[in-house]
């Protein structure tokens, strides 16, 4: 059975049984600032648990867009090393909002597995919390699952309800048990039974995961009963896939395999089981699918993650024997593989590759010179046994060749050596001061001030008078600032305008009987304090000096129209280019 004929049956099934059929939300949560991606299929109707929105069914099934990369999960530098781990995967999963519960909820996960996709009964395993003997019953009085392969599961991670089967949205809120069902790949794999002690091998693999809400726990710990009790589950569709086609490994799936195969033609390998094959064959639809949904490489954040994502897969090319622009071509191997499902995949598809061809083409362009400094130092390392890689030297790969370190660290982890990552932090926190201290005007946030706000009057006013509150040089507040001398000035009134919004402060001139204080930029010290920075021409300029301020009429023109233009072209570039288009300044 291929995998997009099982994804179709959980979803006709669920259908089959009055679920309404809800299409993947965006890799981009939705008003969420708790997740850097979308990384489960509640996802989407977290605030349909939490009462905060209403849909017009009670019963949904979907098949969702999942990426685990960066941030609190992170599956990265398992990829391609493991059976099982990928930055990107699909969630099967049937979900009630105050409908139906336990009882359904386990018949339907029973019924589907055994009667649609035919797997024998005798290999299946489930958990359940040890205090729920609720679905324990129903699984052995109900079902008839023999109670040897029904496990209680308690609180096995050092506090009350922190198990593997009971399930928290966060510290207060909705939770409620949950039961797992497992799948025993056999004995000639090693591995025990949950709850065993070697649970974590790989014979018994959990496939699906239903999650019973049925409690609300306060701020207190004490558990209230909710009066809508409500049913999530998940199962991952690579892990059915896998037990399906009667494979280990999910990269043996059908799926995996032509992206594998589309891998090795683009890269020229005749190794079809190269781990560096298995990570291009995650990667491209980590990258795809984010590109897709609006997510573009870049220095921060979700950018940047992806961008990690990306120059890892070149590296696993690089190290293959290519060493020019190969995995967009890729692209369309997955539109055909998961385009009819995604069909937002489909529908992006030279904008994928364009983008990451323009991606590969930026770091071909220093990868070279990188792993050769990185291959040299490995070298040296092996000749005395050397176990640890010079933090520092990571750091110049990240800061002069563009490696992240988590690319670092996979180069060294295939030579059995780790990286000193305390002195990789330490040099990006030196730089980082280095940075600021060689800034323009590298004052602005960090001054300490408890004094008056700035009243602004630049909307109507581009001169004013105004008295000088405080000076500050190299940081420091000072009495006085004298001809040459450079510093930051605080007025009780300013028609000059402090960076914000993306539109860049304003420049000009203070002007007192003492001296003239030429303002270079404005800055906010606090939401509503205002710095001047700037450099004293002619004088002095002290504290409680009357000034004239005098913004540069010509430079906030051309500030003013500049971003006014930034913004009609963000707004032309969205209609004809689509959008995707992000605007990160003005």
């Amino acid at each position: 059975m291929k995998s997009s004929d099982i994804r179709q049956k959980f979803l006709d099934y669920f259908a089959s049984k009055g679920h309404t059929v809800v299409p993947s939300s965006s890799l981009v949560p939705h008003e969420d600032p708790t997740l850097l991606f979308t990384n489960a299929g509640m996802n989407q109707f977290k605030d349909v648990f939490l009462g905060f929105d209403k849909r017009p069914y009670t019963r949904a099934a979907s098949s969702q867009k999942c990426v685990r990369a960066g941030g609190k999960h992170n599956d990265l530098e398992n990829v391609g090393y493991t059976a099982r781990h990928h930055t990107f995967f699909e969630m099967l999963g049937n979900f009630s909002f105050g409908d139906y519960f336990k009882r359904d909820a386990i018949n339907y996960a029973w019924e589907l597995l055994t009667e649609v996709y035919k797997l024998p009964s005798e290999k299946l395993w489930v958990t359940v919390y040890a205090e729920d003997d609720e679905a324990y019953d129903i699984w052995v009085k109900e079902i008839g699952v023999p109670a040897g392969r029904v496990i209680r599961i308690g609180d096995n991670k050092g506090a009350r309800y922190a198990s593997d089967n009971f399930w928290m949205m966060g510290d207060t809120g909705p939770c409620g048990p949950c039961t797992e069902i497992f799948y025993d790949h056999g004995a000639d794999i090693w591995g025990g039974p949950p709850g065993s002690p070697d649970e974590n091998g790989d014979r018994y693999i959990e496939i699906w995961n239903n999650v019973f809400m049925q409690f609300n726990r306060d701020e207190h710990g004490v558990m209230h009963p909710l009066p809508r009790p409500s049913v999530d589950t998940g199962m991952g569709l690579e892990r059915i896939s896998a037990v399906l086609q009667q494979v280990h490994s999910n990269y043996e799936i059908d799926l995996f395999q032509n992206l594998i195969c589309a891998a090795a033609r683009e890269t020229r390998s005749n190794d079809l089981t190269s781990n560096s094959l298995k990570v291009l064959a995650d990667h491209i639809r980590a990258c795809s699918f984010l590109i897709a949904d609006g997510v573009i490489p870049g220095n921060e954040g979700r950018g940047y993650v992806l961008r990690r994502i990306i120059r890892r897969a070149i590296r696993h090319g690089y190290k293959l024997g290519t060493r020019a622009a190969f995995f967009h071509k890729m692209v369309p191997d997955l539109v055909t593989e998961m385009g009819v499902a995604f069909p937002e995949l489909a529908a992006a598809q030279g904008r994928v590759m364009e983008i990451l061809r323009q991606e590969e083409e930026r770091f071909f362009a220093t990868i070279e010179h990188g792993m050769a400094i990185l291959e040299a130092d490995l070298a040296e390392m092996a000749k005395a046994d050397g176990k640890i890689f010079n933090g520092e030297t990571a750091f110049k790969l990240h800061d002069t060749y563009g490696f992240p370190l988590d690319l670092t660290q996979d180069v060294c982890r295939e030579h059995g050596v780790a990286v000193d990552v305390a002195a990789f932090d330490k040099a990006m926190a030196q730089q980082k001061e280095q940075a600021r201290a060689a800034g323009k005007f590298k004052m602005a946030a960090n001054l300490e001030y408890e004094g008056p706000a700035t009243i602004f009057h630049g909307y109507d006013l581009l001169e004013s008078k105004g008295n000088v509150l405080a000076l500050y040089k190299d940081g420091v507040p000072v009495n006085t600032l004298n001809e040459g001398e450079t510093g930051v000035a605080v007025l009780d009134d300013t028609p000059f305008y402090a960076e914000s919004g993306g539109q860049v402060g304003d420049c000009g001139e203070l002007r007192s009987v003492h001296g003239i204080f030429a303002v270079e930029d404005t800055q906010k010290i606090q939401a509503t304090v205002f710095g001047h920075h700037g450099v004293v021409k002619t004088g002095r300029l002290t504290v409680g000096n009357g000034v004239t301020a005098r913004v540069d009429v010509a430079a906030r023109n051309h500030t003013v129209r500049n971003h006014s233009a930034t913004h009609l072209m963000h707004k032309a570039l969205r209609e004809v280019l689509g959008s995707h288009v992000q605007q990160k300044g003005s």
